[in-house]
């Protein structure tokens, strides 16, 4: 295909923001020399904890480990941390101590044994929450919902970049066959990477993140992972990490995940499909609260569309226009297995007449505590 069929991927500049990886030699490890010391027997009072947050950007991760001369058995048995805030986009550089407070634990499937992974929210120096902090919000509406017992499934889609920020294995300079085989594919001329994406499944499920599924996606190098159900502010915690399992296998293959919602125009964007439901939604006839939230969720619709992005609605103006299996921005809708909706009901659900509720508005990129909270807050809490 030449390029003037889809346009440019270089017209496009979210896909060619950050840095170019150098051709330099030096610049790429090899991979199996770290093998020669994983297996040094460390001292069984020794686990290594690595603290992740979000960072000031709202869709970006950063990490840091310490040693721990104990084995913790919840999040609050770990000490609460700190990082230099303004070198992520969160505190200025004279006063820039940031807390970091542990609040889920994974065992880590890079160095396994008893060493963790520990998801962190993040506090200004007066405890505060800082500006990208939403889980604080997202834990406060769970709390007075919980005996509803709010459920969430996310389908996290994503890309796969070369080193020069190209979509892995696309030709140089132009583009694949149009899309159309690469859905579910199976075969070398229609999938990229799937030794990465079972890695991936792998170690979420080792580390105790519930994955359910992965798929390839529409576009060839476009990916998809499933986390849940999981209740109330969990679902979170498990895509968040799940996200950044992804980023550190990434690392180590040589490529590069994006979660940009829409990186090469006129080809499927990527989302963040949120599956919903209350008890009563899974009830018999809960087909009319399922009716109930989503008259609620018509009412709030640009409310909505603002907390679904980290720009609030910018990066999903290029992913829902109402083509590629989307609905339009401005326009809010419903239907039964209608993917071209905003909400869809899924026909196993309209048939069985109880269930869930599909949310195809989330972009890929979304912060999952700020979708999880305006689910619970819109269609429990009435707020």
């Amino acid at each position: 295909m030449s390029d003037t069929a889809h346009g440019k991927v270089e017209d496009n500049p979210k896909i060619l923001s950050g840095p170019v990886l150098t051709n330099s030699p030096n610049a790429v490890l090899s991979k199996t020399l770290l093998s020669r010391y994983n297996d040094l027997p460390l001292p069984a009072d020794k686990i290594l904890a690595t603290y992740i947050w979000i960072d000031g950007s709202g869709e970006h991760m950063r990490c840091k480990d310490r040693t721990l001369n104990f084995i913790p058995k919840q999040p609050k048995d770990l000490p609460v941390w700190n990082f230099d805030g303004s070198s992520t986009g969160q505190a200025d550089g004279h006063n820039s101590d940031t807390f970091l407070v542990p609040r889920a634990l994974y065992k880590d499937p890079f160095r396994r044994g008893n060493h963790l992974l520990v998801m962190c929210d993040t506090f200004k120096y007066n405890m505060e929450p800082t500006e990208t902090n939403h889980r604080v919000k997202c834990q406060e509406a769970y709390d007075k919902c919980k005996d509803e017992e709010p459920w969430f499934g996310i389908e996290q889609e994503y890309i796969l970049l070369d080193s020069d920020l190209r979509p892995f294995g696309w030709p140089p300079g132009g583009f694949p066959p149009p899309q159309g085989p690469y859905y579910c594919g199976v075969g070398a001329n229609k999938v990229f990477a799937r030794d990465l994406v079972e890695a991936h499944y792998r170690c979420c499920l080792y580390a105790g993140v519930p994955i359910c599924g992965t798929n390839a996606e529409v576009m060839p190098s476009q990916w998809e992972f499933q986390v849940g159900p999981s209740v109330g502010v969990t679902a979170a915690d498990d895509l968040w990490m799940a996200r950044y399992i992804l980023h550190r296998l990434a690392e180590e293959y040589g490529v590069i995940v994006t979660f940009d919602p829409k990186p090469v125009q006129d080809w499927n964007g990527s989302g963040a499909h949120t599956n919903f439901s209350t008890k009563k939604m899974r009830e018999e006839n809960g087909i009319i609260e399922i009716e109930k939230a989503i008259d609620k969720l018509s009412k709030v619709h640009m409310k909505h569309i603002k907390v679904y992005d980290p720009r609030g609605g910018k990066d999903n103006e290029r992913r829902l226009t109402g083509l590629h299996e989307t609905a339009s921005i401005n326009d809010f809708s419903a239907g039964v297995a209608n993917r071209g909706s905003s909400i869809r009901i899924p026909r196993a659900v309209a048939e069985e007449k109880k269930g869930y509720l599909e949310d195809r508005r989330p972009a890929s990129n979304c912060d999952p505590y700020a979708v999880v909270d305006a689910l619970m807050r819109t269609c429990i809490l009435n707020e």
